[in-house]
């Protein structure tokens, strides 16, 4: 007896894809973490945007417009954050902060 094999439309929800875009895992590359400066980059950056932005760290979430909230992370070089921006230009807003993390800072 032959079975007929049934075709399945890919479980896919438009939903994912927008979370996937509004949300990135960045590692600490630049030298010294995410100490003073840099945090002070990513504030600034980050004010620059009408969305909500958050950093996750260890299971904590702060703001991304509170210098006193990134500091607070105490990220590590070679740790994971996660970046969560929602609002009109959640977008841009992440690929702006990621750009900061992949040119690290501007520090060696």
């Amino acid at each position: 007896m032959i079975k007929s094999a049934v075709f399945r439309e890919p479980e896919f929800d438009i939903l994912n894809i927008e979370d996937y875009l509004r949300e990135k895992k960045i590692q600490i590359l630049n030298k010294m973490g995410l100490h003073a400066r840099p945090a002070a980059m990513l504030v600034s950056t980050a004010s620059k945007f009408k969305s909500d932005i958050f950093a996750i760290k260890d299971g904590t979430e702060v703001n991304c417009k509170s210098i006193m909230g990134v500091m607070m992370l105490a990220a590590e070089t070679g740790s994971w954050i996660i970046l969560r921006a929602e609002g009109p230009d959640e977008i841009e807003a992440i690929d702006s902060l990621s750009k900061l993390f992949q040119e690290k800072f501007g520090e060696q």
